[in-house]
């Protein structure tokens, strides 16, 4: 399995448990355990499934305030799949500076389209984008 599909794996996962965390907050070694162990991780970069877990956890409201500028609502009142979204592309935009923002950018827009509402994916990419000029402003737009 390539790097990126491995990484996409990863990222799945990381979203199944951002997701979940909203709604049955724990630490995030629980869940990492409980995702190891009950979910299918095969072929997943487990190294980075935990790096994003445990810092999208540990970071949720500075993430939420990354992009929080971009939004026309506060971060609380998002669709709980979108949230956790951003909050893990926040995360890789500003601490993963070796993947780039157009990688990061269209892994969100896909995990939107398979997960999110009809067209969150517009909504993910159009508030991405944004953040991402604001961190990344020597990277090119895609």
């Amino acid at each position: 399995m390539s790097l990126s599909a491995a990484r996409h794996k990863a990222r799945v996962r990381a979203l199944q448990a951002c997701y979940q965390q909203q709604f049955n907050p724990q630490r995030p070694e629980a869940v990492i355990a409980q995702f190891e162990a009950g979910q299918d991780m095969r072929g997943a970069d487990l190294a980075y499934f935990r790096e994003l877990v445990e810092q999208v956890f540990l970071g949720e409201g500075e993430l939420d305030a990354l992009y929080a500028p971009f939004l026309d609502l506060p971060p609380a009142r998002l669709d709980p799949t979108e949230r956790a979204i951003l909050r893990l592309a926040s995360y890789e935009l500003r601490s993963r500076l070796d993947v780039p923002r157009a990688v990061i950018i269209d892994e969100a827009v896909r995990l939107a389209r398979k997960f999110g509402a009809t067209d969150s994916h517009k909504f993910v990419n159009g508030v991405l984008d944004r953040l991402a000029d604001r961190l990344r402003a020597v990277e090119k737009r895609r």
